[in-house]
């Protein structure tokens, strides 16, 4: 019984220890020219939508929720943040060549239709990132009417 207590103690001590080990914010005041909403005349509630279901892991300034605080929560989320971004920036969007975006916009129909995004394990805590059907709809109508403009 001894030693499940010494294991207690240390996994608590190394619990406390690691809430100090500090992350790599994902925050910026400023929204730069290239951004994907200002170079694009996007309908007010398809760039609400995409705001709140997209921009927190695909652009340079997440919403943090209260949970960030704690680690090993704030690892795994700043580590997602950065595959999101890898893989899609609105904020750089104006930076990519004609023949990328439409590329990432044929990317963003299909993982759209597919379910794929937003994350289920977003959406489980964000319910207000989910698509509706319609939603989805007309999100994907006005995706292709971009990608069809470039």
């Amino acid at each position: 019984m001894k030693i499940v207590k010494i294991i207690a103690v240390v996994l608590l001590v190394a619990f406390v220890g690691i809430q100090f080990v500090p992350t790599e914010r994902n925050q910026s005041d400023v929204v730069p020219k290239t951004d994907f909403m200002l170079v694009n005349s996007v309908p007010d509630h398809i760039k609400s939508k995409l705001q709140t279901s997209c921009y927190d892991c695909h652009s340079n300034n997440t919403q943090y929720p209260w949970y960030n605080k704690v680690q090993p929560i704030a690892w795994f989320l700043e580590d997602h943040i950065k595959e999101g971004k890898a893989e899609l920036n609105f904020n750089e969007w104006d930076s990519l060549s004609n023949r990328r975006k439409k590329s990432k916009l044929r990317s963003i129909i299909k993982q759209i239709e597919s379910d794929e995004m937003p994350l289920d394990s977003y959406t489980l805590i964000h319910k207000d990132a989910s698509f509706s059907k319609t939603e989805k709809q007309e999100l994907i109508q006005w995706v292709e009417q971009l990608k069809d403009s470039i």
